[in-house]
């Protein structure tokens, strides 16, 4: 018995060192199929969720544009869509309505009134302005995220390629600006002002969504409702201030069937964008996602043109808004390359430190 026991040890000390090995590299392999199941995961609910969002906006910038022409009172319009965004989310999606504090929500608080005013000023640019004019000029957008993101906690490197993409995007903008005439820039200042409030408000969002920033404590419809419920009065106030309350009655009698089809349809698609803008928003970076925002609206420039018929484009305005959509396009390409190459070294720095441990 002393001898077989003696020989059994021996033969485990012998191929202790290989079945070390052999397990090492099974749980290695188990590990490695696991991060490539949740990247996979990551990367399908990025598309679903961009692929929403694209689908919402577009359909939100049609409806609008034909909404607020049967609806004038356009701050009345805009609380509306509020309420039915409000009303859709408690009725539907209240289980999923998660708000960690209210510390978290005072922090999100911050938001709303850049959520409400992008809202109000895209209204009106729509009201006043051609829908093309609006989809050029905010291509300028993510040159101003990109420098608003340097004083973000972890902002990202930028190279020479974005750049370059960024002066393709400003250079397709003057081409098409430099086609329009003077009664063409009615809006003009509706547009810069939305612009501005629509940066302000995907870099907030970004910073509280982003899991590599300072994220809060709420789910994504939590964040949704916030946005609605807190800018809602404040539009009914300037609403009242502005004396649209006393037309509505004469504007909702005078609504026809197809009136209120636009109405009711900018209604849902509005609580669609409310939550698929902030889905997206927590996948990508605020300015990539400003890219999107301009990239998706070639189809509006395309639709406008060529389908409502509403604005007629000459060449070289189409040549234009062609090469600013190629330029998000080419910045798109180069800040995933960035964002890849960081990852990566990010992967690097924590193996190396397991390792030391």
């Amino acid at each position: 018995f002393g001898s077989r026991h003696c020989t059994g040890v021996s033969f485990i000390l012998f191929f202790k060192p290989g079945l070390r090995v052999y397990y090492t590299k099974r749980r290695s392999a188990r590990s490695a199929a696991c991060e490539t199941s949740t990247s996979m995961d990551a990367q399908m609910e990025m598309m679903v969720g961009v692929s929403f969002w694209t689908i919402c906006s577009v359909g939100m910038m049609v409806c609008n544009k034909v909404a607020v022409g049967v609806f004038p009172e356009e701050c009345t319009l805009t609380a509306l869509q509020m309420l039915a965004s409000i009303v859709i989310l408690l009725a539907v999606g209240f289980r999923s309505i998660h708000i960690g504090s209210a510390y978290d929500a005072l922090r999100w608080s911050m938001v709303t009134p850049f959520f409400a005013g992008m809202l109000l000023t895209s209204m009106l640019a729509l009201k006043h302005a051609p829908m093309t004019l609006s989809v050029v000029f905010r291509s300028l957008s993510p040159l101003l995220a990109l420098i608003a993101e340097r004083f973000y906690p972890n902002p990202i490197r930028i190279s020479s390629s974005m750049l370059g993409a960024i002066a393709v995007m400003v250079t397709g903008t003057v081409l098409y600006a430099s086609q329009l005439g003077k009664e063409s820039l009615t809006g003009i200042q509706w547009i810069i002002l939305n612009m501005l409030l629509a940066v302000t408000d995907r870099l907030l969002q970004r910073l509280m969504l982003a899991k590599d920033q300072c994220p809060v404590d709420i789910s994504k419809s939590g964040v949704t409702l916030l946005n609605n419920a807190f800018g809602f009065l404040p539009l009914v106030l300037v609403a009242f201030l502005e004396g649209e309350l006393k037309n509505v009655p004469g504007t909702i009698a005078s609504l026809t069937p197809y009136g209120w089809a636009w109405v009711i349809a900018s209604c849902v698609v509005g609580c669609g964008i409310s939550y698929t803008g902030i889905w997206a928003q927590s996948l990508i970076s605020a300015t990539s996602f400003l890219v999107l925002v301009n990239g998706n609206k070639f189809f509006i420039i395309l639709l406008e043109g060529y389908v409502m018929h509403v604005k007629l484009l000459n060449f070289t305005q189409i040549l234009g808004a062609c090469v600013t959509v190629a330029g998000g396009i080419f910045y798109a390409l180069a800040r995933q390359a960035i964002e890849s190459e960081e990852a990566k070294k990010l992967d690097e720095t924590t193996a190396l430190r397991g390792k030391a441990v």
